[in-house]
């Protein structure tokens, strides 16, 4: 017979065996299939093989996790079963797995000082970061400067404007009192002719006195807009040397700016003390990647020396029991796992029989059933099972 056959062979039960439908949560609908019709009947034929094709392969998959649950519990009592002085081996050995696990997880769930890409950035640039915090403590250190020169000649440019408006006052002031006294002379000397020919007064000594008045007046007017003047050049000299003095400031402070800025680029930074920050982070991160990185070779190295242990006992799956060392360390902990896997296997067990007794079984007798009732459809019928068969194969 070919493979489908053998499925009847191997499914094949007596008529009179029950099952309790009540264990399964679904019922198959009642179809209504008219047997003598061609197309229903190899339909209804490829239904039932197709149900037995589904129920090995998930018998396979099934057997397979049974047999992997089976050897779970064989390898649980093996370990249980151990003499004193092996089991306490065993549990040295599981400690030091569980306590390096421990620290490798405290590591890993650990708060981070830095991120990945600051972290390799701080290790390209490690044996440049002492000259970066002495250029950068040298550039910030003259910014501060130039500002304080920015700042100090800024003051000193307004205390001169001040000044400047202070001398045009003084300027505007003496032309002014200038215009009042050439004003003033002249009608004293009106007044003074005006006496001298109609009133026919002697006015000499009115002449000399307006004259001498005029002549101190003019005197001091011009003697103080002439000082103004200086003054309004000497201020005006200030201010243009102050101006040059910060133009050359300015462009100081551009290129320390510009340097700065190329500084804080190439460290990845914001100021020197961002940098020191990070390199002291980076030493205490350097540090501990260094104890982890250790960790996880003596983590390694004491795996697999428990690997060996328990492949010395004929563990048939020992790289398990690297993620259970809690079950070997604590009983109740085993009795636990054994627990869950007694449920487990009796799940299995309930889908397995639940596979072969009810789908496939089904499906072989309601087969059977249709060749004996109707006989004359037996060869159409075992054609379509051969038929499904190759193609099952292939």
């Amino acid at each position: 017979m070919g493979f489908i056959r053998n499925l009847l062979e191997k499914f094949r039960r007596k008529d009179e065996e029950a099952y309790d439908e009540e264990s399964w949560d679904e019922e198959e609908e009642v179809r209504q299939i008219d047997y003598h019709d061609k197309e229903q009947r190899n339909d209804y034929v490829r239904n039932c093989l197709e149900r037995m094709a589904d129920a090995t392969k998930e018998l396979e998959n099934l057997n397979f996790e049974y047999d992997m649950v089976t050897s779970y519990l064989k390898d649980m009592e093996e370990i249980e079963a151990l003499p004193p002085e092996e089991s306490e081996q065993l549990k040295e050995c599981a400690k030091r797995v569980a306590l390096l696990q421990d620290s490798k997880a405290d590591f890993m769930g650990r708060p981070r000082r830095m991120t990945d890409e600051q972290y390799n950035r701080m290790e390209r640039i490690a044996d440049q970061v002492q000259e970066g915090h002495d250029k950068l403590t040298e550039a910030e250190n003259y910014q501060k400067l130039i500002k304080q020169d920015l700042n100090r000649l800024d003051g000193e440019r307004h205390a001169y404007q001040y000044r400047k408006n202070e001398v045009m006052g003084i300027i505007a002031d003496t032309k002014g009192m200038a215009l009042i006294c050439v004003t003033a002379l002249g009608l004293c000397i009106l007044l003074l002719l005006l006496l001298q020919f109609f009133l026919e007064m002697d006015t000499k000594l009115g002449y000399l006195l307006t004259a001498a008045a005029a002549a101190f007046a003019i005197t001091v007017i011009y003697v103080r807009h002439m000082d103004a003047k200086r003054e309004l050049r000497r201020v005006e000299t200030g201010i243009n040397k102050i101006i040059l003095l910060q133009n050359k400031v300015k462009i100081r402070y551009v290129n320390n700016t510009n340097l700065l800025d190329y500084l804080y680029l190439k460290y990845g930074v914001s100021s020197v003390q961002e940098l020191d920050d990070m390199w002291q982070k980076y030493l205490l991160e350097k540090d501990e990647r260094e104890k982890y990185r250790r960790a996880e070779l003596d983590l390694d190295y004491s795996q697999q020396e428990l690997l060996q242990i328990l492949k010395r006992y004929q563990i048939k799956d020992p790289a398990i029991w690297l993620h259970q060392t809690e079950a070997i360390l604590d009983h109740k902990e085993m009795v636990e796992i054994r627990h869950n896997l007694i449920i487990r296997r009796q799940s299995l067990r309930r889908r397995m029989d639940y596979n072969k007794d009810v789908v496939a079984a089904s499906s072989q007798k309601e087969i059977k059933e249709l060749v004996e009732k109707y006989p004359q459809y037996a060869k159409e019928v075992m054609a379509t099972v051969d038929e499904y068969e190759k193609k099952f194969q292939e």
